[in-house]
C-alpha cells in the first residue's frame, strides 16, 4: 500500500456490487445506504467513556472523518454528556449511560461504538455493545487478558457485528512504511530492533490500578513496542496478517522506587524477544522515565524512529538511506474509524482485528509469566 495514500469512500456502484456478493453474512442493513444516486450516509459513532483520549483525540477526529460520525455517547456523567450532544450537534436522546447500553438497541443512528474506559472494563461494554448489535472497536489494549479478549471475540461472533482494536498507528504512514519495509526486505529481514518508551506518572492514576489496567507500563506502553517488533516482521499485508508474533520472550522488572504510586503494579520492565526467523528486540517500558524511540535493522539498512515514535504526530524518522518524510501528519484517529467504517460497508475485515489483539495479550502474558518465573516463557498465541 502506497503509504501517502488517502482513504476514499467506496462508490454506491461498488459498494451495492460487494453487498450483493454476501449480503446474507454481512448484515448491513439499507439505512447504511444514502438516497437513490446519493453516496452512502455516515455511519454513525457512539464514544463509549469521555476522557481525555475521546476529548483530545477521537472527537476532534470525528469532525473530519469521511465516512463517519459522532451520533452520541454514553458516559457516567449525563451533564458531560448532553454538553457533547449540544457541541457535536447530535441528538440528546443519544446520551446514555453505562446502565442503559442496552438501549443502544433501538437506535438507528448509532451503528458502532468505539469503547475508550479503562482496560478492565473494555470486555463488558464491548460485549453490551455487541448484544445491541452494534459493531465495536475496542481501545488497546483490548483487554486484561486472553481469556477476556476470547469473550469480547465471542460475542461479536454471536450478535454477527464487526470488532477492531484501536491500532491507529496502522494507518499512519511512517509505521506503514516499516511493515513494507518488513514485507519487501529492501534492508534484509529486520533482525535487530530495540524499542523504549516510557514516562514519568506523577500522581496516582487508574493506570496504575491493576483492576482498571491489568499492569503497569507494559499494559499502557509496552504494547506499542510490540506492535512495533511485531509490524517489523509483516510477511502479508491484509486483516490481521500485517505483523508476526514472537515465539518466545525473557523478561524482568526493574526495582520499585515508588511504592505508593505503584503498590500492586509493576513500575518497569525490561524484555526481550525472538522471533521464529531469528529476529530479536530488546524492549523497556516504564513509569519512570521519558523515551520513545524504535529501531530496525537489517543487514542492508535500518530504520530509527528517533522522536515521538508512537505519538500521534511528530515523528521524527531516519533510515540508512536518509530521512523520511511524508509531509504534514495525518489525523491517525481519523483514517483508522473512516477505515472501520469502509470495513462494515463493505463487509471486509479490519486490518486491526479482535484477533490481533488477543495476540498481542497472549505476548503480554508471557511477559508477566517471564517476569514472576525468572524463565524464558513461549508465547502461545
Amino acid at each position: 500500500m502506497n503509504p501517502r495514500a488517502q482513504f476514499s469512500p467506496v462508490s454506491r456502484r461498488e459498494f451495492l456490487g460487494r453487498l450483493s456478493i454476501g449480503a446474507a453474512s454481512l448484515a448491513v442493513s439499507a439505512p447504511l445506504l444514502g438516497a437513490a444516486g446519493a453516496a452512502p450516509r455516515k455511519l454513525g459513532v457512539a464514544l463509549v467513556g469521555l476522557g481525555s483520549y475521546s476529548t483530545g483525540q477521537l472527537g476532534p477526529a470525528l469532525r473530519v472523518t469521511e465516512n463517519c460520525r459522532l451520533a452520541g455517547v454514553v458516559t457516567g456523567n449525563r451533564a458531560k454528556g448532553l454538553q457533547w450532544a449540544k457541541d457535536y450537534d447530535f441528538p440528546e436522546k443519544n446520551v446514555y449511560s453505562y446502565e442503559t447500553m442496552h438501549q443502544l438497541a433501538d437506535n438507528p443512528d448509532i451503528d458502532l461504538v468505539y469503547v475508550v474506559t479503562p482496560n478492565g472494563l473494555h470486555p463488558l461494554h464491548a460485549i453490551a455493545a455487541a448484544k445491541a448489535g452494534k459493531h465495536v472497536i475496542s481501545e488497546k489494549p483490548m483487554a486484561n487478558t486472553v481469556a477476556e479478549c476470547e469473550a469480547m471475540l465471542a460475542a461479536c461472533r454471536a450478535a454477527k457485528v464487526k470488532l477492531s482494536v484501536g491500532y491507529r498507528l496502522h494507518f499512519d504512514p511512517y509505521h506503514q512504511e516499516l511493515m513494507r519495509l518488513g514485507r519487501e526486505k529492501e534492508f534484509g529481514p529486520l533482525l535487530k530492533m530495540k524499542g523504549n518508551r516510557g514516562f514519568v506518572m506523577g500522581a496516582r492514576a487508574w493506570r496504575a490500578d491493576k483492576k482498571l489496567a491489568g499492569g503497569g507500563p507494559m499494559m499502557d506502553l509496552g504494547v506499542y513496542i510490540i506492535q512495533g517488533a511485531c509490524m517489523a516482521q509483516a510477511t502479508a499485508s491484509g486483516p490481521g496478517r500485517e505483523g508476526v508474533a514472537p515465539i518466545a520472550v525473557t523478561a524482568t522488572e526493574i526495582p520499585k522506587t515508588r511504592l505508593d504510586l505503584f503498590p500492586d503494579v509493576e513500575e518497569g520492565t525490561r524484555w526481550t524477544m525472538e522471533f521464529a526467523n531469528g529476529a530479536v528486540c530488546e524492549a523497556f517500558t516504564s513509569y519512570a522515565h521519558g523515551a520513545d524511540t524504535f529501531r530496525a535493522e537489517g543487514e542492508k539498512g535500518w530504520i530509527e524512529f528517533k522522536e515521538h515514535a508512537f505519538t500521534y504526530r511528530g515523528m521524527v524518522v531516519a533510515t540508512s538511506r536518509g530521512p523520511l518524510k511524508f509531509g504534514p501528519d495525518v489525523n491517525q484517529q481519523a483514517r483508522q474509524m473512516d477505515d472501520f467504517a469502509r470495513c462494515i460497508r463493505e463487509g471486509r475485515e479490519s486490518r486491526v482485528p479482535g484477533e490481533m489483539g488477543r495476540r498481542d495479550l497472549a505476548i503480554v502474558e508471557a511477559i508477566y509469566e517471564s517476569v514472576r518465573t525468572g524463565k524464558r516463557t513461549l508465547v502461545k498465541v
